[in-house]
């Protein structure tokens, strides 16, 4: 018999892997969830501090988001949009992040529809002028002009991206976001040569993934996060995601992110699990939509069980059809989700709520101390992303011995 002490439940993860021309510490990566840290549409010294702290706990890889490519692409004031002039402060947040040994990704898109009229001072762009619930307001149908002008912030954002020291960049092409809403049969009505089937409602946001691909030069990989589908009927299918993933990767795409959901109608498809309507309420800025969402939050936020892994099933078939790598995003939580990644074929996962929850957990769980995340998934943390910044609110209530108030 063998001597050798047994293989520990999600080892694999916690070696050193490759993804596109980066070298990483390990395979597990903090997703791309919006912290609320940019007033002003600015990197803040919390926001720093936030991913140094990430990076300090163990990830290969952090993911700063979300950044608009350009000024009209705000849902919020708070969101962070790409010019020269936040070029230095990103580069102060990388150096830190770098000085942990971790790897930094700048999250990129623009959140057409379902931007903010009174934000960008203007209509909304879209790929068809279909009425925004989430806005209550009609966008502008993007013209060649629009969409020349929109991909070249792709470009130029990650070409100032790559000057802020950043490793990597994640183009955002799901939960319902700008390129989202071209790979969607519900947001996408063109007649012209980028509307119809999945290959034409592909056509331009896989180009935008090429001009990205080409800014990034040789050192810079390129993700996409892109939806399995979009969690109610008449949306983008399971099928169809496996086509524009291949498409993404045919563009230059270094690995796809299997995420799901549509912000402006199934927000919690992405999360699972309990939706803080009072929270929500607590921190929403802005008076009509706080009343909105006191009177019927429990009606218009559908609440979704949480279940591990719950992308893994219609992302699988994702992970298989590529010849880069997938990562697996949504209820990643212990080692045993980590071996359940490996055997669908993923080749990262990425962690949001447990590293918020607790940012040390890859490096505890890599050294045995840890098996997986004690986070319930009561998604305060998200409502917390309007009150001053996304953080664990149930870890602040046991740290003051307060009793938690969900």
């Amino acid at each position: 018999m063998s001597d050798a002490p047994p293989v520990r439940p999600g080892s694999w993860a916690f070696q050193p892997a490759s993804l596109g021309p980066l070298r990483l510490r390990n395979r597990v990566l903090r997703s791309g969830c919006f912290e609320g840290m940019c007033p002003g549409g600015a990197p803040s010294e919390p926001l720093l501090r936030h991913h140094r702290e990430v990076a300090e706990g163990g990830v290969a890889m952090t993911t700063v988001a979300y950044c608009s490519v350009s000024a009209d692409g705000r849902s919020y004031g708070t969101e962070m949009w790409m010019r020269p002039e936040i070029v230095p402060d990103l580069r102060r947040l990388t150096d830190a992040v770098h000085a942990e040994g971790c790897a930094a990704s700048l999250q990129i898109g623009h959140c057409g529809r379902f931007s903010d009229p009174r934000v960008i001072g203007g209509r909304a762009l879209a790929p068809s002028p279909v009425f925004c619930l989430f806005r209550l307001s009609w966008p502008r149908e993007m013209a060649s002009a629009d969409l020349e002008r929109v991909a070249s912030d792709f470009a130029r954002t990650t070409t100032l991206a790559r000057e802020a020291g950043f490793d990597a960049v994640e183009v955002h092409a799901g939960h319902g976001y700008l390129l989202s809403q071209f790979l969607s049969p519900h947001t996408n009505r063109r007649r012209d040569a980028l509307g119809g089937d999945i290959e034409a409602r592909c056509r331009w946001p896989a180009e935008v993934v090429a001009r990205v691909r080409e800014a990034a030069g040789p050192a810079m990989a390129v993700l996409v996060k892109a939806n399995v589908e979009d969690g109610f009927r008449g949306g983008l299918t399971p099928a169809e995601a496996v086509g524009a993933a291949t498409r993404f990767q045919a563009a230059g795409a270094d690995a796809v992110v299997t995420s799901g959901g549509f912000t402006s109608r199934t927000p919690f498809y992405m999360l699972r699990g309990k939706v803080p309507v009072r929270q929500m309420v607590r921190n929403e800025p802005d008076p009509l939509r706080r009343m909105g969402l006191a009177c019927f939050g429990r009606l218009i936020v559908r609440e979704y069980p949480f279940d591990r892994t719950f992308f893994l099933r219609d992302g699988g078939p994702v992970a298989r059809a590529l010849d880069i790598p997938a990562v697996l995003v949504g209820g990643v939580c212990d080692r045993d989700d980590l071996d359940r990644a490996r055997e669908a074929g993923f080749g990262f996962v990425q962690m949001g709520r447990a590293l918020i929850r607790d940012p040390g957990l890859p490096a505890r769980m890599a050294r045995g101390d840890a098996d997986g995340s004690d986070c319930d998934h009561c998604n305060r943390c998200v409502a917390a992303m309007d009150g001053g910044g996304v953080r664990c609110v149930t870890f602040e209530e046991e740290s003051r011995g307060t009793p938690a108030a969900r």
